[in-house]
Formats: C-alpha cells, sequence, structure tokens
C-alpha cells in the first residue's frame, strides 16, 4: 500500500510525539466508526471515544495511571468483523480499531515509531480502499496517489508531524490544542462527519 516519506521523517520525532500524531490520526477514524455503529447498531461508539480520550490523558496528565492491558481487551470486544456485515462501514470500522489497537500495543510496548507508521499506513489504507471501490476497481500506488483525496490525508498527516516536529520539547498546548481541534472538527479521513 501507498508509501509516503513521511514514514521515514518520523524517525526523527521522540515517542511523545509518535504517540500524540498517533492519536490525532485515530481521532480523525473515529468518526468512520462512530458512524457504523450509529449504522448499524454494532456496540455502543463511546467505547472507542473513552480508550482514545485516555490516551489524550496519558499525554497529557503527568500522574495519569491507565492499565493499557484492559483498555486493549475492551477494545477487541467491540471490533466488528466484516463477515458479520453487509455494509461497506465495517472496513473503515475495522481500520479505525486497527489504527487505535497499534495506539495501545505502542504504550504497552514502548516502542513508539513502527506503530506510528502502521497507523499512518491504516488511515491511508481507509481513504485508498474508498477510493478504489467507488471506482470499482483496484489501482496501483501511482494512480492513488494523483487522487485528489489520497493528497488530502497525506497533506493533513503532513501537517500534524510538521506542527509536532516543531517543538522543543513536550507541548502540552499544542497536544490539547490539536485534541480539540480534530474533536471539533468531528470529521474522518473519508469525509464522514459525526452529527450529534
Amino acid at each position: 500500500m501507498l508509501r509516503n516519506p513521511i514514514h521515514l521523517r518520523l524517525e526523527k520525532l521522540e515517542s511523545w510525539q509518535h504517540v500524540t500524531f498517533m492519536a490525532c490520526l485515530c481521532e480523525r477514524l473515529y468518526p468512520n466508526y462512530w458512524a457504523f455503529c450509529r449504522q448499524t447498531g454494532f456496540t455502543d461508539a463511546q467505547r472507542y471515544r473513552r480508550i482514545l480520550d485516555l490516551i489524550w490523558e496519558s499525554l497529557t496528565v503527568k500522574e495519569a495511571k491507565i492499565n493499557f492491558d484492559s483498555q486493549l481487551e475492551k477494545l477487541e470486544e467491540a471490533i466488528p468483523l466484516a463477515d458479520d456485515f453487509d455494509v461497506y462501514g465495517v472496513y473503515p470500522a475495522i481500520d479505525a480499531c486497527v489504527a487505535l489497537s497499534e495506539l495501545l500495543h505502542s504504550r504497552l510496548s514502548g516502542e513508539t515509531l513502527e506503530h506510528a507508521i502502521e497507523v499512518s499506513k491504516a488511515s491511508i489504507t481507509t481513504v485508498a480502499m474508498l477510493e478504489m471501490t467507488q471506482a470499482g476497481r483496484e489501482m496501483s500506488d501511482e494512480e492513488l496517489g494523483n487522487l485528489p483525496a489520497i493528497e488530502e490525508e497525506w497533506d493533513i498527516q503532513w501537517e500534524i508531524f510538521r506542527l509536532l516536529a516543531a517543538c522543543e520539547e513536550r507541548d502540552l498546548e499544542l497536544i490539547k490544542g490539536l485534541r480539540s481541534d480534530l474533536r471539533e472538527a468531528a470529521i474522518s479521513n473519508i469525509g464522514i462527519k459525526i452529527e450529534q
């Protein structure tokens, strides 16, 4: 699937920056999960929301004590199986869960770089799969790379990366700002918007 120079540049970031980057992308994937749960009644999308909120808390509250093992178990119970649903939305919902699972695994292992790359790939895969489904055919990486939706996804990932890369040390205001901006936008990487 699509590779991007951002994956090489992520090596330059510190662990907290990787985690923030992943949390930002999961925030953008959340509306896909929310919409799927709302459409199918599969589960309460708040389960995903609560886990993601705990990760944001771990980034901004020094003494936050979070059992990431337990959160991973809760997430695993909330991942839909593609074979159980005949709606397209199950695939973006699964991608959202894969990304959040990578983020939780990074918190458990302490290894953040490879997980950050996987979350980036999960997010771009959601966009690429939708584009190919709508076109009704497979596309080469070159074809995909020229699509406006793919370019937009990379642009947003780069924008988040640049904001994080500009920090000398952990910047709580930046982390909180990214979180609130993405939550307020409430729009996913494939254009699904959360309506209250």
